[in-house]
Order: structure tokens, then sequence, then C-alpha cells
């Protein structure tokens, strides 16, 4: 264990008491587990100032006071999206005490707060939390043979260029256009690419490139014919789709049944499609699905219930266009 390099101020006092009885400053140093040196020093301190305290430190005096201190630490704790410019004009306005920026962020340093860039997340209305609340307390007691039969669909878009402006580059002063230190980029982000599939635990949909805008014929017409369809009878006939709630999917087959839905109530339009085309057999075969076991895929000629087929929109995301 290394020595300890300070002494308290009744352990100064007696090293000071045993130096006058004559005992050596080592000999000191051994008895209060100090390095010599220590001894030393406070020897030629006393014989100086007649003191055993420490000088007090020079520099600049500290600025702030605790109390203010913990103001400071309240507001960034309170509102934690201020800058450090806000919280030195708050200070300023409130206690009259002109500090800078950097004065509040070392502050905050010492409370343990540092910048950090947030996460992102879905804007949230009463309605969604609602939502969200209901449906995972209508699923919590769900076992798994349950969840096997729900297929979960969603898109995805994919960036093909980093567009978040946070890489960082180590250059010298005077190097900010050197070669090596600028970070080419294509003009809007360089585009994006958007693919829709499907999951479940006994399968999965092939993947599909959504070209251009979704609307709710094209999400009919290329995904809940050829894909959607083929995995809910690939599951059996208890299969419910969980989809993200998105404009396209919510209005896929209207386009066929305007005139007898604003008549009658009836399942949604998007159910109502879905369940058209397993009552009428004009699905495709389930074979276009990528199944880790064949025991999944529903046999040829089975007839498939629209009764049993549960469309359920997805309250876990907020509605988003495609």
């Amino acid at each position: 264990m290394p020595p300890r390099r300070k002494l308290s101020d009744l352990d100064r006092g007696r090293a000071i008491g045993w130096l006058q009885d004559g005992v050596v400053a080592r000999q000191v140093a051994q008895r209060l587990a100090v390095a010599p040196s220590v001894i030393i020093r406070l020897k030629q301190r006393f014989h100086a100032t007649g003191r055993v305290q420490e000088r007090q430190r020079s520099g600049r005096p500290r600025v702030t006071t605790q109390r203010e201190d913990r103001f400071i630490q309240r507001q960034a704790m309170q509102q934690k999206m201020a800058t450090a410019n806000n919280i030195r004009q708050r200070l300023q306005a409130t206690t009259n005490t002109v500090v800078s920026g950097q004065t509040i962020r070392n502050r905050l340093h010492n409370f343990g707060l540092r910048a950090r860039r947030p996460v992102r997340g879905t804007t949230l209305t009463a309605n969604h939390r609602a939502a969200r609340r209901a449906w995972c307390t209508q699923h919590v007691r769900w076992q798994r043979q349950q969840w096997a039969q729900v297929l979960f669909t969603d898109e995805s878009r994919f960036c093909l260029e980093p567009a978040d402006g946070r890489i960082r580059v180590w250059r010298r002063r005077g190097e900010r256009l050197a070669e090596g230190a600028v970070l080419e980029r294509q003009h809007f982000g360089g585009g994006s690419v958007m693919v829709w599939g499907g999951i479940s635990t006994r399968l999965r949909t092939p993947l599909y490139n959504v070209v251009g805008n979704l609307t709710g014929v094209r999400c009919q017409n290329e995904i809940l014919q050829p894909l959607v369809v083929p995995a809910l009878q690939a599951i059996g006939p208890r299969a419910i789709l969980q989809d993200d709630n998105a404009p396209p999917h919510r209005s896929a087959g209207h386009s066929q049944q305007d005139a007898v839905a604003s008549q009658k109530p009836g399942p949604e339009p998007h159910r109502a499609h879905v369940e058209r085309a397993l009552s009428s057999g004009t699905a495709t075969s389930p074979s276009s699905c990528q199944s880790g076991s064949t025991a999944a895929m529903a046999p040829a000629g089975v007839e498939w219930s629209s009764q049993s087929i549960h469309m359920q929109p997805d309250p876990l995301h907020a509605p988003t266009m495609c």
C-alpha cells in the first residue's frame, strides 16, 4: 500500500511534537505511514510560519456557492434539453451571479452529468398510449401456442448514406479541408431503400422491395394477395395478422367495396380483402413463403374459413405514412 501524501491537523501536531522531542523525520513518517518528504515539508513550514495548517491555495476563487451549484444541477435535471447558456442565463436572472457557459458545464460534470445524444422516439398521443396499454393488458398472459398463430409485418427504411452528422475526424488546426478530413456526402442523404416483410414463429415471408409510395391499391395487389394471404394460410385456420397500422394497410381493399362498406357495418377494408381472398381461393400458393419446417405449410386443397382470420392493427406503432 503506498504511503499517504496528506495529514490531518491532529497528525500534523503529533508530528511536530515528536520532532521537537528529537525523533528523526524518517521515524515520524513511519509512525504516521506517510512519505518522509511530507514530514520534511511540514517541519519547514512550521519553522517558517509557526503553523501546521496548509497555506491557502493560490488561483482564481470559486465563483459559485454550493447553493448555486445545486441550482445548476436542479435546472439540468428538470429540463434535460436545456443548454449550458440557458442555465447560465437562468442563474444570472435568479441569483445575479455572472458565470460562463464553461463554468456551468464544469459544475454539471462534478455532479456526473454530461451532454449525450438523445434517443429518438415516436411522438405518442394519449390515444396511442391508451391503445398500447390495452394491447399489453390483453396479451400479457398469452402462451407460446397463441403467439405462434400471429404473423407480424412491418416496413423498414434503410438510408444508403449516413445522415446523422455525428462522424468525427482526427485533425490538426488548419487541416479542416485537408485530404482525408472531408466527409463526402450525396445530396438529400444519398437516397434510401424500403422493404416489407413478415415473420412468425414458424415461417417468414420473402422481403418485398417497396419502390415509390405504397398506396392502398399497391398494398392489396403487391403485398396482401401474393405474400400475406399465403402466409396466413400456412400458419393455420386461427391465424392473426398483426400489421403496423399504416394508412395504406387500413385502406387496402377499399376500392372494391366502397359502396357496400358505406351502407352497412362490417370488417375493416384491410380485413375484408384478406377474407375475400381466402374464401374465393384466389390466393397464391403458400410455397412462396420461406418456412423452416414443411409441417408449418398448409396442405393443398384445405378449406380456410374467413371467420378464423383476425386482423389486428398494431397499437404499439403510431400511425405513420410508408
